[in-house]
C-alpha cells in the first residue's frame, strides 16, 4: 500500500442495491470507490439474471481474520469506528487476541454527532488522524456509513477507509451469524431476520423481491433491445 493511497473499499448487498436505486448520491459512491466487492448471494443471483457472473461473496465474517493477519505482517495500523460505546473495544480484545502482532491504533463508538461540522465529528477525525492508523473500519450501518465517509474522508489520513456494516457487533460477539446452514446456502438472510426480525423484516421481506423484480424487468428490457 503506497503511503499518499487514499481509496474506499465498499460492498454491496441486496440492501445496497436498493438503496443506491432510490438515492443517487449513494450510487455515486458506489460507483466513486476504488473497490466494490459482494457481500451477498442476491447480488450473485441477480448477475445471473443478468447474463453475468460473480464466482462469490465476500463477507467480513470470512475475510476479515486473513486480512488483520496480513495487515500484522505489513505493519498496517487499524482504526475501528462504530457500533455502541464499548463494542469496538469488544472487537479490538477479541482481534488482537487472534492475531496478537496486530496493530489496532484507535477506536471509538459510532454513537457521536456525524453533522460534518460538529465538535463530536471534529474530534473524532482528529483522533483517527493522531492514531496514524493507515486503515479506518467504519461500522455505522447502511447508508449511514457511506454518508458519513462521502463528506468526511478528505478530511482523513489514513489510506484505507472499509464500510463494514455490522461488522464490529460480529467481531465483538455482541451479535450472533446464522448458522452455517444458512450462509453456505445463500440464505444468510433468513437467519438473520430469524434474529431481528422487528428490524430486518422490511429490508429482507420487502427489499429482496423489489430488487429481483427490478432485475428482472432490466434483463427483459436489454433482451427486446435491438
Amino acid at each position: 500500500m503506497a503511503d499518499n493511497a487514499h481509496a474506499i473499499v465498499a460492498n454491496v448487498n441486496v440492501n445496497a442495491m436498493n438503496i443506491a436505486y432510490e438515492q443517487p448520491w449513494f450510487k455515486q459512491f458506489l460507483n466513486a470507490a476504488e473497490y466494490v466487492f459482494c457481500d451477498g448471494h442476491g447480488v450473485m443471483l441477480g448477475a445471473r439474471v443478468q447474463g453475468k457472473c460473480i464466482p462469490q461473496k465476500i463477507t467480513y465474517a470470512h475475510w476479515f481474520p486473513l486480512f488483520c493477519e496480513f495487515c500484522a505482517a505489513q505493519g498496517f495500523s487499524l482504526f475501528l469506528l462504530g457500533g455502541v460505546p464499548g463494542v469496538a473495544e469488544k472487537a479490538r480484545t477479541k482481534l488482537v487476541h487472534a492475531c496478537p502482532a496486530l496493530n489496532i491504533a484507535g477506536v471509538h463508538h459510532g454513537f457521536f454527532n456525524k453533522e460534518r461540522q460538529s465538535e463530536e465529528n471534529q474530534s473524532v477525525i482528529r483522533a483517527i488522524n493522531e492514531s496514524g492508523a493507515r486503515i479506518l473500519l467504519t461500522s455505522f450501518g447502511m447508508p449511514l456509513q457511506e454518508k458519513w465517509l462521502s463528506e468526511n474522508w478528505p478530511l482523513i489520513q489514513a489510506n484505507i477507509a472499509l464500510t463494514g456494516g455490522a461488522a464490529l457487533d460480529y467481531m465483538a460477539g455482541v451479535s450472533r451469524r446464522p448458522p452455517a446452514f444458512f450462509t453456505a446456502t445463500g440464505f444468510e438472510w433468513l437467519g438473520r431476520l430469524l434474529y431481528e426480525p422487528g428490524r430486518l423484516w422490511k429490508r429482507y421481506l420487502l427489499g429482496n423481491p423489489v430488487f429481483l423484480i427490478r432485475v428482472i424487468m432490466d434483463a427483459c428490457r436489454h433482451k427486446r433491445l435491438p
